[in-house]
């Protein structure tokens, strides 16, 4: 695996994000790490009970987060390895679709794997999957764009 979670490398002005956002108290700490073997960002996320539909089962927006966010770190991961340490780091989703392929048990850890499959200067698509207990319940694509200036504030 890599270095260690992308989001904690984002600037402390844009890392209050309620998915991933390691600043954000009350958030989900969503974490992307980098697996070099198999090139693909990996986040996993264990839903508490609070995260539940209905009983055994996880929200779906809970899913759709968790891909968001993922696909987001993904693609953040992806550009400081291919341009290096000191490119920008912080991406915000232009598109994001999920198909929610099988009901998502409430229990297990959720693994998300994202795959760059375009990558340009201001934009990288991240396909993702998402799995519980190995089974692929959740599946999306995410278009990240680079995050424009003036959106972080200060404060």
């Amino acid at each position: 695996m890599s270095e260690g979670p992308i989001q904690h490398l984002y600037p402390d002005a844009v890392a209050h994000c309620y998915g991933c956002g390691h600043l954000n108290e009350d958030g989900h700490h969503f974490e992307t790490v980098w697996d070099e073997e198999t090139d693909e960002g990996v986040t996993r996320f264990t839903p508490q009970p609070h995260h539940m539909a209905i009983p055994g089962y996880v929200y779906g927006g809970l899913i759709a987060s968790l891909l968001d966010c993922h696909g987001i770190g993904t693609a953040a991961a992806a550009v400081r390895r291919a341009r290096g340490s000191d490119h920008e780091l912080r991406y915000v989703t232009a598109s994001l679709t999920v198909d929610f392929l099988k009901p998502t048990p409430l229990g297990p850890e959720l693994e998300a794997r994202g795959t760059v499959v375009e990558m340009k200067e201001r934009k990288v698509v991240v396909d993702v999957r998402m799995l519980a207990d190995g089974v692929e319940c959740a599946r999306g694509r995410v278009i990240a764009v680079r995050m424009p200036e003036g959106m972080a504030r200060s404060g």
